[in-house]
């Protein structure tokens, strides 16, 4: 059987392969997958709305640590303590910030073609917001 279209008889592949530099096999059956490497989070914070006992089975048997306040009307008694509610905390900030950033239209709407033109913009925002808090 010829290798390389034809190009090459297996007598002459036996001498090349050992000189070709040789390449890890492929995962998923050697044909790549498109797009970024999956990767499962050690935790998920979300808001009140995703307060759910299935989903917490779901994504504890896949690992995952839910971590959401409670409803006001749950029925059932608290699955977490308070410490786990900290990161919350912390999840409320970045949501503020994003908010602060949605008021500028400019970036909301992503009007401009050119990814450095919008990076500016970007950051003379973020300059803004800060000099905003420093200057209350």
């Amino acid at each position: 059987m010829a290798r390389y279209g034809r190009l090459l008889t297996d007598a002459q592949w036996e001498k090349i392969q050992p000189l070709l530099p040789q390449r890890p096999p492929r995962p998923h059956g050697g044909r790549p997958r498109p797009g970024r490497p999956r990767q499962k989070p050690e935790r998920v914070i979300a808001d009140k709305g995703y307060d759910s006992d299935p989903l917490r089975q779901r994504l504890r048997r896949r690992g995952i640590e839910l971590i959401v306040p409670h409803r006001k009307n749950r029925r059932k008694p608290p699955t977490q303590d308070g410490r786990a509610l900290r990161r919350y905390k912390r999840r409320w900030t970045v949501e503020r910030t994003i908010a602060w950033l949605g008021n500028f239209r400019r970036l909301v709407g992503r009007y401009d073609r050119s990814l450095t033109i919008y990076r500016a913009f970007f950051h003379i925002a973020c300059f803004m917001i800060t000099l905003r808090r420093v200057l209350k």
